[in-house]
Formats: structure tokens, C-alpha cells, sequence
């Protein structure tokens, strides 16, 4: 069962999650509704691809009045491809909601245990990993492009939970809506890479299409990945949503050769009123 929900035309949410938690917002973007035009035309919702920086804020805007979540309670970051995790408080609220210049440097992943913040990232194919410990409410959001998944980020996500004390098999992740393995060819440079990260033996995220190019499933290794660092397989939700594919719903770097917009990946707990 497809685990996320087209809640409105602006986002999808983890519909399972959100349902269990009316005070959770938690789920990921679309390209529609907004305010941005040219190749950013719609619900554009990042600083740093050469939109104009009123309509990026006008479109969260309008997505944080659907979430009941005020922007001044968002979290971002520049995200760069690597594995580091902030873990945010309510002293880094705001940061990165309005612009890009106060975004929390050098981060792919956000962690937090504080309810009235919502952790937010951008994506246009990479991959949107989600982690919430329900017992103690702590909440995660990591990017994992193929950069961020060999660099171990998923792991780093699960290490960040384990040290405030949480099991890992009391955990829960969703995996996101990102460009599948059937769009997303790479060449032995990256496999290579990969292979890097798996076991002897293990079953292989990848296909071999035509002479050093490879048909890669990046939400099957992180899937692996997570695994093997201690989450649940039956508490792992994975989408079949793709970035590439879908284009009525979203952006997608590939598929737009670059000049595109990025959908948003968010969590956070509503504070009780």
C-alpha cells in the first residue's frame, strides 16, 4: 500500500504516521500551487536555484497556512551531499525559513526531540528519508542522494537516536518520493562506490543496462542500508512514488536537465494549544 497521500494539491503526507498523530505533520511537497514561474513555475520551494526570494517565501507561505505550522518555526539547511546531522532546538528556529543565508551550513540531515519545530529539506531526485521514535516523539529528516546514501547518512541518522538512548528496532522510517531505478542510470564510478557499502553475498541494488551503465535503485540501498543498522524491516514504509516519472506532481533535476525547481521533505510536532 502506497504510503503516501496526496493531502492536498501543495503535499503529500505519511499517511499512516499523520493519522496515528493529528499533531504530526509529516510528508513531502509537490510542484503545484504556487507562485514561482519560468522553470521554477509553481510551489518552488528553495532559495538556492536562482528564484526570486520573494516567491520561494510566498510559497512556503502558503504551505505552512495548509500545515498550520508557522514559518517561523521551520528549520533548513545547505545541503551539500555529505552525512552530517544538526540536532535542532528551539534556539535554531527560523533558520533557513526565509532565506538561505541563515540556513544551518554543511547539513543533509535534521534531528530534533522539541515539539513547535518543523525540520524541512529540499530534493529534485534524491532521496527523502523520514525517522520518528513515537515512545519519545524524536523526529529526522535525512537527504540521500547517492553522495549522501554511500557516505552512510541513514546510519549516521540511526547513531543520532541511539545516543539520546532510543532502540533502533523501536524506530520507524519512510522512505520518500524520489527518482526509481528505471530513470535513474549511473556509470561503474558509482557502483563501485556502492559495492563499497554492501556485504559479500547481499542482493544488489542495481542492474547492469549497457556497457558501464547501471539502472540503480537508491531507495533500495538505503532500505539495505537501514537494515543493517538496526531498523525494523516491517517498520520500514517505502514509497513508489518517482520524481522523474510523475511529472504532474514534481520537479525533477534529471528529467528537467537541471533547470527545475525542488519540492520539500518535512516533520515536526504541532505544540498543543
Amino acid at each position: 500500500m502506497e504510503p503516501f497521500l496526496l493531502e492536498e494539491s501543495e503535499y503529500f503526507t505519511i499517511q499512516s504516521w499523520c493519522n496515528d498523530h493529528p499533531n504530526l505533520a509529516a510528508g513531502f511537497t509537490t510542484k503545484n500551487g504556487g507562485v514561482s514561474i519560468g522553470h521554477h513555475k509553481g510551489l518552488n520551494m528553495a532559495y538556492h536555484v536562482n528564484d526570486s526570494n520573494e516567491k520561494v517565501t510566498a510559497n512556503r507561505r502558503i504551505v505552512a497556512n495548509k500545515l498550520d505550522f508557522p514559518l517561523t518555526n521551520w528549520v533548513g539547511s545547505e545541503q551539500t551531499h555529505k552525512n552530517f546531522i544538526w540536532e535542532v532546538t528551539k534556539e535554531d528556529a527560523g533558520k533557513g525559513a526565509c532565506d538561505y543565508a541563515s540556513a544551518l551550513p554543511d547539513t543533509d540531515g535534521l534531528f530534533t526531540m522539541e515539539e513547535g519545530i518543523l525540520l524541512t529539506l529540499c530534493y529534485a531526485d534524491c532521496v527523502p528519508l523520514y525517522f520518528i521514535h513515537q515512545k519519545t516523539k524524536a523526529i529526522g529528516i535525512a537527504h540521500a542522494g547517492w553522495q549522501g546514501t554511500v557516505k552512510g547518512i541513514a546510519k549516521e541518522m540511526v547513531e543520532v537516536f541511539k545516543s539520546h538512548g532510543m532502540d533502533p528496532s523501536e524506530m520507524e522510517v519512510a522512505i520518500g518520493p524520489s527518482i526509481t531505478d528505471k530513470q535513474y542510470i549511473v556509470d561503474g564510478r558509482v557502483i563501485d562506490r556502492v559495492e563499497d557499502v554492501l556485504d559479500n553475498g547481499e542482493d544488489k541494488p542495481y542492474v547492469l543496462v549497457s556497457p558501464n551503465q547501471y539502472s540503480l535503485s537508491l531507495q533500495k540501498l538505503n532500505k539495505q542500508l537501514l537494515i543493517k543498522a538496526g531498523i525494523q524491516e516491517n517498520r520500514i514504509l517505502m514509497t513508489s512514488l518517482c520524481t522523474s516519472e510523475q511529472e504532474s506532481y514534481f520537479y525533477s533535476h534529471r528529467r528537467d536537465k537541471g533547470k527545475t525547481g525542488r519540492m520539500m521533505s518535512f516533520i515536526g510536532w504541532r505544540e498543543d494549544v
